[in-house]
């Protein structure tokens, strides 16, 4: 073989090599586009999911704030019956006599008429609730961010604080809590912090108080919850895997708080979380506490 030939046969060998070299590239490179773009997709999905989650939750929350009670809507788990002729033998059967009809339409003395339940009727007040409503979670709560804008001591009670709280409504509510022992009363003016809003209000000492607010808490040390710094009064708080849905006011006779409140606790990383999932305000950020690990919040 020719030096020459040998020249072209190893030029070929080295172009069909960096031929392959380039495809193999160019294929890492689509692969990469390609998960690049399906990320992408994701990130606007979840952003978009998130806009309608909170859109509805905004139209819920303002419902359940002027008093329209939240009905889930019940499935009709299966069709009106029909009711089958048999012809022939309406035909063949003869009419009956008048005395007949008139020993047939008369009620027997020693039995009573049975009367059939109408699948199709209405529940009355009172009935038992859908299975929806007995369901007792973290979406039952009505948690949101507010900011106290007066606060000052009890006037009948040393250890209580009483405070005026924006909560996104026309006006401020009026919460009492037992946190003079524990918070400097300079740290609760202006403060942002979790309330508790749709717990039947309750005298104390003498004076309404319209909510509760939220603190990690043990026996020796209490702490506010640390909320996003851009919240603002109103902004409603979310739980991960729980749809948001609060009664308009928590009946105390079902015990929901009592039932709900154990699994409402930080985790190792200071997060709030019910049953291991992080409470948050949708695009803003998590609920967290200073310092407390582990321990229950109240």
């Amino acid at each position: 073989m020719s030096s020459e030939l040998k020249k072209v046969v190893q030029t070929n060998k080295t172009a069909n090599t960096t031929l392959n070299e380039l495809n193999v590239q160019f294929g890492a490179i689509k692969a990469k586009s390609n998960e690049v773009r399906k990320q992408q997709l994701r990130i606007e999905n979840e952003n978009l999911r998130q806009q309608i989650e909170l859109a509805k939750q905004q139209l819920i929350d303002l419902e359940t704030r002027n008093g329209k009670k939240q009905i889930p809507v019940p499935r009709q788990s299966a069709t009106k019956p029909s009711v089958q002729v048999n012809n022939v033998q309406a035909q063949a059967s003869p009419k009956p006599t008048a005395n007949a009809e008139n020993q047939a339409a008369k009620p027997s003395k020693d039995k009573k008429p049975k009367t059939e339940k109408n699948p199709w009727k209405k529940p009355e007040a009172g009935e038992k609730a859908s299975a929806a409503e007995e369901v007792i979670d973290i979406s039952r709560l009505d948690l949101r961010i507010g900011k106290i804008v007066e606060v000052q001591k009890h006037p009948d009670a040393d250890a209580l604080y009483l405070e005026k709280i924006d909560v996104g409504e026309d006006k401020p509510r009026t919460v009492i809590s037992g946190l003079v022992k524990h918070v400097p009363i300079e740290e609760m003016q202006n403060r942002l912090l979790v309330v508790f809003c749709n717990l039947k209000p309750a005298k104390m000492r003498g004076i309404l108080s319209e909510g509760m607010v939220l603190c990690a808490s043990t026996p020796e040390k209490v702490e506010l919850i640390n909320v996003p710094l851009n919240s603002v009064p109103g902004d409603p708080v979310y739980t991960e895997g729980y749809a948001r849905n609060p009664d308009a006011q928590l009946n105390p006779k079902k015990k929901i708080w009592e039932t709900i409140a154990p699994d409402l606790k930080t985790n190792d990383d200071l997060l709030v979380c019910y049953k291991g999932a992080p409470l948050y305000v949708p695009e803003k950020g998590q609920l967290k506490a200073p310092t407390l690990k582990g321990v229950n919040v109240k």
